[in-house]
């Protein structure tokens, strides 16, 4: 699905994706890990494994991963829907610290929207930390409302439910 405002493609995870991958969470490491927990060293390390894993959990219909690509072919955020069940999943989503800020999140979460209604998805959760603001008004802007709040090791958060898709 083509963003045509944002000229990237939104594409369901494949395996030639995995150093386009593997490259975008590198560069954003230390972005990421300024407000959700950071996936370690051993994430890295194994990122072949983890890849194939990704592509097994969406093979069996557990999991939908899928990438933002730009136009030079490298990764600038990904979008997921995991733990599919009982037509509901939990969404969670990522930005390159370089397109942050540029409404590329929200385009994103709407494109996904209507790839869940086409997954036989009818809600969606999703949350995000109090120290990522941006996140929780992407949640908001795109329909998602508030059912609570959460705390992690990286403090306080707000919990999202998406219904009848």
């Amino acid at each position: 699905m083509y963003l045509p405002d944002h000229r990237v493609t939104l594409e369901p995870l494949r395996a030639d994706h995995a150093d386009a991958v593997l490259a975008f969470e590198l560069a954003n490491r230390a972005y990421f890990a300024s407000w959700i927990w950071d996936r370690g060293d051993e994430y890295f390390a194994n990122f072949p494994a983890r890849h194939a894993a990704q592509l097994a959990e969406q093979e069996a219909g557990v999991c939908r991963f899928h990438v933002l690509v730009d136009e030079d072919g490298a990764v600038v955020g990904r979008v997921n829907l995991i733990d599919l069940a009982d037509g509901a999943a939990e969404l969670g989503y990522r930005i390159a610290e370089k397109r942050a800020g540029q409404g590329l999140a929200t385009a994103a979460v709407r494109a996904m929207l209507d790839l869940a209604r086409g997954y036989g998805l009818t809600s969606l959760r999703a949350g995000a930390s109090d120290r990522n603001p941006a996140s929780q008004a992407v949640l908001t802007r795109t329909g998602f409302r508030q059912v609570g709040v959460s705390s992690t090791d990286l403090g306080p958060g707000k919990k999202y439910v998406l219904e009848a898709l």
